[in-house]
């Protein structure tokens, strides 16, 4: 069935106001996920922060179940985090890398993952390799193959970069990291929410992501897939009473199930409300989402690449919602304040950020823009109008 793209503005007010093209930075949330928040936190304010969370322990317990029905997975293997960055940490430094072992990477790996990575390999003597890009922005998977030996102890991607429109081409990497029993480790900060993702296809061991981007939760959200046979291959690098069970005065134990990688305190409203945004997301239907997005998005491209003056930085068939973009003559943090004073919200993606991938893309700071399926084709013409005027 179509979406309803009339209602689905009237969930989303600020959209009489605004143009919001930063999706992949924060989008806006709906309605009835929005109210789903501020319901539990009045609850809170109300009778207590304890006796709210027992009231609503259904709605607590629905964000699992929204977030296996979202990725295809069973609710036991899905764990609620405080932001995706949190989620990732978490599970990165759960897995037992030795000294000498490899971590193999892409050219556009998120740049906090990459930090991580470089501290480990400075603490542990590890090493990290990173894999060029294709001809097309995307992964070289002849070279990722080449690369692959007994060493390497993980293979980590992030699915939708933040600094490129591209898809990386998740599930082949995936069935490379199986053949060879290697951890497969899925950064989908930027694809959940605008991409059906299935887990079982896209053959990932671990995959987190943040609610604040295109699943419309709130900010400071994330959450975690970790495969049910890879829990015994991780070992969780922090502990609480709710991660695990003390058994004795001596002794403890991991719960056996993802959960081991959350801690008792969170933020239930956030909980709540970010399994709200699953359920509408999944009310929705993702493979609408994913086909508007995607629609929108070559539209967007199209327009700007007839425009003077605009470069736009993406190629090739596989792309998501994210549009990058320059402008000769005016750089692009100017441009991002003229939008903005227009009403039209973009972001800036940095070269300081991006240092392994925009460098070798000849390219510096550059513009923004994230659509989703709220957006219209008519704001697309009003925001290439406003590009044009200098």
């Amino acid at each position: 069935m179509p979406m309803n793209i009339a209602e689905i503005r009237q969930h989303t007010p600020a959209c009489s106001e605004l143009i919001h093209f930063n999706n992949a930075g924060a989008s806006l949330s709906p309605q009835p996920v929005h109210q789903r928040l501020l319901q539990h936190l009045t609850l809170e304010q109300r009778i207590g922060g304890y006796e709210a969370a027992q009231q609503e322990a259904a709605a607590v317990e629905n964000f699992y179940s929204a977030f296996a029905h979202l990725l295809h997975c069973q609710p036991d293997e899905i764990a609620y985090a405080e932001s995706a960055t949190h989620a990732w940490n978490a599970v990165f430094h759960a897995i037992a890398l030795q000294p000498g072992q490899r971590i193999l990477t892409g050219q556009s790996e998120y740049a906090s993952n990459y930090l991580a990575f470089l501290q480990m390999a400075r603490l542990k003597g590890l090493h990290v390799d990173v894999i060029p890009n294709d001809e097309h922005g995307r992964i070289c998977l002849d070279r990722l193959a080449e690369a692959i030996s007994d060493d390497v102890g993980l293979i980590a991607l992030t699915h939708v970069p933040s600094q490129s429109g591209v898809i990386h081409p998740a599930a082949e990497v995936g069935r490379l990291a199986k053949a060879h029993d290697i951890l497969y480790l899925l950064d989908a900060c930027q694809s959940a929410g605008q991409i059906d993702l299935d887990v079982a296809a896209l053959g990932c061991d671990m995959l987190t992501g943040t609610g604040r981007k295109y699943l419309r939760g709130p900010r400071g959200t994330g959450f975690l897939y970790v495969r049910r046979e890879a829990l015994a291959r991780l070992q969780p690098d922090r502990i609480d009473f709710h991660s695990a069970r003390w058994t004795a005065e001596n002794q403890y134990e991991f719960r056996d199930d993802a959960r081991r990688f959350e801690s008792w305190e969170c933020s239930v409203a956030g909980k709540i409300a970010l399994g709200a945004a699953a359920n509408y997301a999944t009310a929705l239907g993702m493979h609408n989402i994913e086909q508007r997005v995607s629609e929108l998005a070559a539209t967007f491209r199209n327009q700007l690449r007839g425009l003077p003056d605009i470069q736009v930085h993406e190629s090739g068939s596989s792309l998501s919602g994210i549009v990058t973009f320059s402008k000769s003559g005016e750089n692009a943090e100017s441009l991002q304040q003229r939008l903005r004073e227009s009403g039209i919200n973009t972001s800036v993606t940095r070269l300081s950020g991006n240092l392994l991938d925009l460098p070798r893309r000849g390219l510096g700071d550059i513009n923004r823009a994230s659509v989703h399926y709220f957006n219209t084709e008519e704001e697309i013409e009003r925001f290439c109008q406003v590009l044009l005027n200098a």
